[in-house]
């Protein structure tokens, strides 16, 4: 092993964060240990696609080696794995980001749901984003030599941490640019150096890369026997997936290129390979994930799709290209219309960008209307992971609202399960003859919402009520007001009118009753004063003496019921029993 001249030593402890990580990592968490080695390449090439980037503007950092690639060699006496690139490569303050933190990641929720998922093995790097760290599987020390480019030979830098409570971080010369992270391999990790485990592991996660991944290969003399001689020998095809024919692809490449943009381990459910020739140039790949990452609520998740113009990485997570309520949306979009030094700011007022958003986003939906149709067990695993994001559509699109409104499932009085499987198209088609208007309840939970007294007189009369109970229901119906021609209507509100379902003898007796307790309403509107807006006699109750109810344009009752000091804005209705 050649010999480092190293300087301005320093040793810094983790972040608390990153110790807790490594002691999961090394002591219980992973079995599938190979996957180690399918973070530390998608990392290398991503570290190639920013170089890239970055010499459109100086193409000095090139520094006379274009031909980006991966490189992997083994030592069986020294007992080290070594996997090198020659991308753009890291400054001081970089390895200490984003070696010695997790970026953007170390919070209390993210071990909290860390330890509640820790027998779900390996697709937990996927949903957190530290496949580096993944490397101490199976090394129990991790070497860093690292060189960024643009930067004088004598400023590279090594990083090295044996995975417990600090690392060192120190000046040496490195003649090349880019990184060589050197695993020093564990007892279980020794089957790695081995040159036909190697291919086979490259073989089976990176040959959708988009550049070379060699191996050291040691020539053979005439009995067979390696020899002291070796060379690079490339291992995948080192061409972008999405620039190849679909039919040439098998679902298994489809898959793996997903887990390398996405870095999760889970397949995905589905995907959309998408060729446009004509006012744009452009091509799409499109994956809708499995599983829901743990902080797909948060405002700070990042969402978005990788893009590139020409085949040439621009950024991660363009977000301009989705919308936020598809922001579980993953892949990426590669345009011919795009200059090649795009910047965030052409992107956001780009014509390009608004009708590629467009266009995206009506595949992504025909996507999950293919799947709601052809495979209802796959669409409710879909809808249990993402349908709150999903809610979100029809107040932030709304040229495409009734789309999202027919993808939307609720529970509903039809079926007596928590379950939300009732789509609104369905709930039209068992519409009552005579039924205009589509009838919901919001409320707290299930329960509350299956035993509110306002669904009596539709139990009574065998109409179907929708039931919302998720906390952006209430938010939503303001902006969902119609679907398929019928509106909406809240049973909570005042200006609910069942007559068109009653017989002449039944309003006969309501107008009756109305004037036999006319008294009883006034002296209890005098005792209950401004408390209230309104009381009057309603028939909409079976076995509950009363039930309050709100004006028709006001926030419903559910709303209201987390806002003090607001009862003078709701309606009371009282129903007295004969």
């Amino acid at each position: 092993m050649s010999t480092v001249e190293t300087k301005n030593k320093e040793t810094r402890g983790f972040q608390s964060e990153v110790k807790q990580l490594l002691h999961l990592m090394i002591h219980s968490l992973y079995s599938n240990k190979e996957i180690f080695l399918r973070e530390l390449i998608s990392n290398a090439s991503d570290a190639a696609d920013k170089l890239r980037f970055q010499a459109l503007s100086n193409s000095e950092l090139y520094q006379g080696d274009a031909d980006l690639g991966v490189k992997l060699s083994f030592d069986e006496k020294n007992n080290t794995l070594t996997v090198s690139d020659n991308g753009i490569g890291m400054t001081r303050d970089d390895v200490i980001e984003h070696l010695g933190t997790i970026a953007k990641s170390g919070t209390k929720e993210f071990f909290a749901k860390l330890s509640e998922e820790q027998s779900k093995d390996s697709q937990l790097i996927g949903q957190f984003g530290v496949g580096f760290y993944s490397a101490f599987i199976v090394a129990d020390a991790v070497t860093v030599r690292t060189r960024a480019a643009g930067v004088a030979s004598d400023q590279a830098v090594q990083w090295h941490s044996a995975g417990e409570g600090d690392y060192t971080i120190e000046d040496i010369t490195k003649e090349t640019r880019g990184t060589d992270i050197v695993l020093h391999m564990r007892e279980e990790g020794k089957e790695f150096l081995s040159e036909w485990r190697l291919r086979d592991v490259i073989s089976k996660y990176s040959d959708h890369i988009g550049i070379p991944v060699s191996i050291w290969t040691l020539e053979r003399d005439e009995e067979g026997k390696e020899t002291d001689q070796g060379k690079w020998e490339q291992i995948n095809k080192a061409q972008a997936l999405w620039t190849r024919n679909k039919s040439d692809i098998k679902d298994e490449e489809y898959q793996e290129f997903y887990k390398h943009v996405s870095h999760d381990f889970a397949d995905p459910l589905v995907w959309s390979h998408n060729r446009v020739e004509g006012k744009n140039d452009y091509t799409s790949l499109l994956y809708i994930p499995a599983k829901a990452p743990w902080d797909m609520m948060n405002r700070d998740h990042k969402s978005g799709l990788k893009l590139y113009v020409q085949r040439v990485f621009i950024m991660d997570d363009a977000e301009q290209f989705m919308p936020s309520y598809l922001r579980f949306v993953r892949g990426l979009i590669d345009s011919n219309d795009l200059p090649l030094n795009v910047s965030r700011e052409i992107l956001q007022d780009n014509k390009v960008t608004q009708s590629l958003r467009g266009a995206c986003t009506k595949r992504v939906l025909t996507m999950l209307e293919r799947m709601a149709k052809n495979d209802e067990e796959k669409y409710q695993s879909f809808w249990k992971e993402f349908g709150l994001v999903l809610k979100e559509g029809p107040a932030e699109d709304m040229s495409n609202k009734e789309k999202v409104a027919g993808l939307l499932r609720f529970a509903s009085t039809e079926v007596d399960s928590s379950e939300q499987t009732i789509s609104l198209a369905s709930y039209v088609e068992r519409m009552k003859e005579g039924q205009d208007k589509i009838y919901y309840l919001t409320a707290d939970s299930y329960a509350a919402a299956k035993k509110s007294p306002h669904l009596e007189q539709f139990k009574a009369k065998g109409i179907e009520v929708v039931l919302m109970y998720d906390r952006i229901d209430e938010w939503l119906m303001n902006y969902l007001t119609e679907f398929d021609g019928k509106q909406f209507q809240s049973i909570t509100k005042a200006g609910l009118d069942l007559s068109k379902f009653e017989g002449e003898e039944e309003k006969e007796k309501q107008k009756e009753t109305e004037e036999e307790f006319k008294s009883v309403v006034e002296r209890t509107q005098t005792y209950l004063g401004d408390r209230v807006k309104e009381v009057r006699t309603t028939f909409k109750l079976a076995n509950t003496p009363a039930v309050v109810v709100t004006d028709d344009f006001e926030m419903g009752t559910n709303g209201q019921a987390s806002r003090s000091g607001r009862s003078g804005s709701t309606r009371s209705e009282v129903h007295f029993r004969d």
